[in-house]
């Protein structure tokens, strides 16, 4: 099991600019396939980023793509998701996930992954 922990969230102008961490720990975190989902009130999980776990394939919802990236430090067992010109609609708690893998997939499905951080509020204002 692996357990994660995300940091980093708080409140900002639109334009502005975050980053979020997740820290994991528990298991070898390179063989965990990492990505970075949101959820606002009243609204369904979405999935916002996801990264492989070694090669750096890596994929964006089209609403974050151009604006967000993600990226991890595997020597730190930590996956960033950097936010720039953020916009009030990417107001949302952020969510951390995992899911062990053999494969070099960045995966999108919410169901893919096994582990889940307990989120970070990200509030935009305008």
């Amino acid at each position: 099991q692996v357990q994660l922990v995300e940091s980093g969230g708080g409140l900002v102008q639109a334009g502005g600019s975050l980053r979020l961490s997740c820290a994991a720990s528990g298991r070898t975190f390179s063989n965990y396939a990492m990505g970075w989902f949101r959820q606002a009130p009243a609204k369904e999980r979405e999935f916002v980023a996801g990264i492989s776990r070694t090669d750096g394939n890596t994929d964006y919802s089209d609403s974050v793509k151009d604006r967000f990236t993600i990226s991890r430090d595997n020597a730190k067992n930590t996956v960033y998701l950097q936010m720039n010109n953020l916009k009030p609609e990417d107001t949302a708690v952020y969510y951390c996930a995992a899911v062990r893998t053999s494969s070099q997939y960045a995966y999108r499905g919410r169901s893919s992954y096994e582990y889940w951080g307990q989120g970070t509020q990200v509030t935009v204002s305008s």
